[in-house]
């Protein structure tokens, strides 16, 4: 049977979210119980942790760590009552405020990145070559660049 585009679409899709459904608890599993850091928390972490002067403000870190604007405010109180993350006043803009990483935030992100880094490894690209990773980036970085930016990276 000839299958068409758009059932290959289809197809391909429903594999990418099964992927992501079957791989993210067990990366959330094993940062918790080595870190004691929910992925949602590392996320942010992440995100800060690579940002400049490791702040954002909390649109940005909403684009970059793909949560709403509601959510992501929650997430910053629960860091900030953590002692991770603190809010910053935005300068120019009342409204606003900035998500900083504390030292405290930051050694706890260089703690839990290399759990993190061997469950990519362990739990996906463990079932990959070199190659396939290579083509897998390509063609993902492919449909973000059709987007043309409309995409949070």
């Amino acid at each position: 049977m000839h299958e068409t585009r758009k059932q290959l679409a289809a197809q391909a899709w429903g594999s990418l979210l099964q992927v992501h459904a079957a791989l993210l608890p067990e990366l959330d599993r094993r940062l918790r119980d080595t870190t004691g850091l929910p992925l949602t928390w590392y996320d942010v972490l992440l995100e800060l942790s690579a940002a400049r002067d490791g702040r954002l403000t909390m649109t940005q870190l909403g684009e970059r760590a793909v949560l709403s604007r509601s959510r992501v405010s929650r997430m910053v109180d629960d860091l900030t009552a953590a002692g991770l993350v603190r809010r910053d006043a935005h300068p120019q803009d009342a409204r606003s405020s900035y998500a900083v990483i504390t030292d405290e935030g930051m050694a706890r992100f260089r703690k839990a990145a290399p759990v993190y880094v061997s469950g990519i490894e362990e739990q996906f690209a463990g079932a990959l070559t070199v190659t396939d990773l290579q083509q897998v980036r390509r063609l993902l970085q492919r449909v973000l660049d059709h987007h043309d930016g409309a995409l949070p990276r």
